[in-house]
């Protein structure tokens, strides 16, 4: 649905941006790195990193990540815009553009800004497979020089959307647990074959990540 009146468009963003922040304030987080703590939530981090997280789980970052240090991209698909108004109103940035539309673009703003800060990225976004890396963000961190941490995440309890990502909606004073694979780094300069190789590196630890989330949550 695309909204064309900026003045409805505030106030919906306004809206989901509160509904965001009362509904996920009730669930429950618990953090468990496989590694060092690069909890996002650490307001005292080492370096810069690019968080990489299923586009299902879109919510958590929406609430976890409300910083001004932390950018994510946003597609420029007809919902971006409100997704992005919401963002905007939760506390942190958004990059607009994706691997599908306007993604050019979007990775010259997203190295501009990688020297100020976290980078928040839906490897699988946004329009799937479903839980399968894209190339794209390789390719990110490979020139912004920032390492990949991939995040995993399980529901205690969630609906879960008729869409291509079965996107996950937390019950209520549920919980939710997070798990962070160990940082990867990508060399700046690597070939087509290499760039594979990390690709399928990062996917693994994605899995890695998100079945280690769902045990803790057993």
């Amino acid at each position: 649905m695309k909204i064309r009146h900026p003045v409805l468009l505030r106030a919906l963003g306004f809206g989901i941006a509160i509904l965001v922040r009362v509904w996920i304030g009730t669930v429950r987080y618990r953090y468990r790195p496989l590694g060092e703590n690069v909890d996002p939530n650490r307001r005292n981090l080492r370096g810069r990193y690019i968080y990489a997280f299923w586009h299902e789980n879109l919510l958590m970052p929406a609430y976890h990540y409300s910083r001004p240090d932390i950018w994510v991209l946003i597609s420029q698909h007809a919902d971006g815009e409100l997704i992005s108004e919401a963002c905007r109103r939760l506390g942190f940035r958004t990059v607009r553009g994706s691997t599908t539309r306007g993604g050019a673009a979007a990775v010259r703003e997203l190295l501009d800004v990688s020297s100020r800060g976290h980078l928040g990225v839906t490897p699988d976004g946004p329009r799937g497979p479903r839980r399968r890396v894209q190339m794209g963000l390789i390719f990110l961190a490979a020139k912004t020089g920032l390492p990949v941490v991939p995040v995993g995440y399980a529901f205690d309890g969630a609906w879960r959307m008729n869409s291509w990502d079965r996107f996950a909606v937390p019950r209520p004073w549920s919980g939710v647990t997070c798990v962070t694979a160990e940082p990867i780094s990508v060399p700046p300069r690597v070939d087509k074959k290499q760039l594979e190789l990390y690709r399928q590196q990062v996917q693994d630890a994605l899995d890695r990540a998100t079945e280690a989330a769902e045990r803790l949550r057993a």
